[in-house]
């Protein structure tokens, strides 16, 4: 059984969730940069961006001084909303900017999405910018809280 694994087949869910909590709570850094960097890795991931998302991740975490370990961890946990993400980018986009580009969503790909231009790469970076505030500002919120518990009960002496 290898350890860098994520999550690990034959154990239980219960003890994969264990693990990844263990590993969360071992980040090094200020509580306010583990959730920077976590914060920038879920906006990022609200960005039609998908290819490039991990490294847009690490390069604003290193730009704006966050945890580029958690940067990474917040693109990965963010992941599964991409397609929610980008289909309310979309519409946001062409709500915002008035534009009226008729898609098929149901068909969407990251090729047909290049084939119909800038107007429509204009329209969901505008939605997804949007989009990716809230969740990005949650996420920064609630790692900052958690980590900030975690290391208080980490420094504080215990009591006998």
């Amino acid at each position: 059984m290898k350890k860098n694994k994520i999550w690990q087949p034959g154990i239980s869910p219960k003890e994969n969730i264990h693990q990844i909590i263990t590993r969360l709570k071992q980040l090094q850094g200020e509580p306010n940069q583990i959730a920077m960097g976590m914060g920038i890795g879920i906006f990022v991931c609200a960005t039609p961006t998908f290819p490039f998302q991990t490294f847009l991740a690490i390069a604003l975490a290193f730009i704006l001084r966050g945890s580029k370990a958690s940067a990474i961890i917040g693109s990965w946990l963010a992941a599964p909303a991409i397609p929610f993400f980008y289909i309310g980018s979309y519409k946001l986009g062409t709500f915002i900017l008035g534009y009226s580009i008729p898609v098929t969503l149901d068909s969407l790909s990251i090729s047909k999405l290049a084939d119909m231009g800038w107007g429509v790469a204009t329209v969901m970076l505008t939605g997804g910018t949007v989009i990716g505030l809230l969740p990005g500002i949650a996420g920064y919120l609630i790692t900052y809280h958690i980590f900030k518990k975690i290391r208080s009960r980490t420094s504080s002496p215990e009591k006998t």
